[in-house]
């Protein structure tokens, strides 16, 4: 069924208009609900196929699903419709204004009503690709604050890596937060590269959804065999960055297990030929980051590693 969850005039006889396409069966008072959330930010493609496939798994299997699960594949539909990262006219973050007022910006009032329906939900899942420079394995990026609420699901997920962060570095004005504080588990998932669709990536992450319902006791069908992700709480990062400009060309297999001193890649000078620099890993870990841009500046972030545990 497709709802609305925000709609506004726009100039020109055209409406702002979220959808959201909830899925259900057996729902009663004690169901529970998943929402599935994407298209925070426009250039980030790699959820709308996740949503697609999965809206047609669940409403094929109707009979297996017991509870709600709502889709929303686009929650800032004038950045996707733009290819724009941001929310096009305001040029701003949407991931930075949650939760939102019911009398802001048009921005402001739609990050309003998305908080606002998703709220009394269990679990939401917010799908993000990186932008179009860098190239992210799957993985769930959760805060230290919520690690023993959230480390449970984030396992579930059939993700290669489970991230946590600092709480100093969660911003309070992100849906996940926003969502967190307000009692809704909330996942991050970050995967492949912007404007761009990993298609292996998806759908692993789409029988990692399944594998959730599935252990929410929503689900009755099959998830597919669910992979055990690398958690980083031990874990330290390398991060690599160029000294040089020019163009980079990696050598290194994303997702590879790396060895301190091993070959990552190199800076070229386009208009000497010349190598101007030459990218060693600093550490042994998981490669979970490499550049997917070429051009490069002094500065610029060509991979990070997982460093591997630092309890052995």
């Amino acid at each position: 069924m497709i709802k609305h969850v925000s709609v506004a005039e726009l100039p020109v006889a055209e409406n702002f208009i979220i959808q959201k396409n909830r899925i259900e069966n057996n729902a009663g008072q004690a169901s529970k609900r998943v929402c599935v959330v994407t298209g925070t930010h426009g250039d980030e493609l790699e959820g709308q196929y996740v949503c697609a496939r999965l809206a047609k798994i669940l409403n094929d299997g109707k009979q297996k699903l017991s509870g709600i699960v709502d889709i929303y594949p686009a929650v800032n539909p004038l950045g996707i419709d733009s290819i724009t990262r941001g929310f096009p006219m305001f040029d701003l973050d949407m991931n930075r204004i949650f939760p939102g007022s019911p009398s802001g910006s048009l921005a402001e009032v739609a990050a309003y009503d998305i908080i606002r329906d998703i709220e009394g939900a269990d679990m939401c899942i917010d799908i993000h690709s990186s932008n179009i420079f860098l190239r992210e394995i799957p993985q769930v990026r959760i805060s230290e604050q919520n690690e023993s609420a959230l480390l449970p699901y984030a396992l579930m997920l059939n993700v290669d890596l489970v991230w946590i962060h600092t709480s100093a570095t969660v911003l309070e004005s992100t849906l996940a937060h926003s969502l967190n504080m307000r009692g809704v588990k909330t996942l991050v998932v970050e995967m492949g590269v912007g404007m761009r669709i990993t298609e292996n990536f998806c759908m692993q992450l789409v029988y990692g959804i399944l594998n959730l319902l599935r252990e929410l006791g929503m689900w009755k069908g099959a998830g597919g065999q669910t992979r055990e992700p690398l958690v980083s709480k031990d874990h330290g990062v390398g991060f690599l960055n160029s000294d040089a400009g020019g163009i980079f060309i990696p050598s290194a297999s994303h997702g590879s297990h790396v060895s301190a001193g091993d070959y990552i890649g190199m800076v070229v000078d386009p208009l000497t030929g010349a190598v101007v620099e030459e990218t060693i890993a600093p550490c042994d870990g998981l490669l979970f980051t490499l550049r997917e841009y070429p051009v490069v500046f002094g500065g610029s972030l060509l991979a990070r590693i997982m460093e591997d545990s630092k309890n052995g």
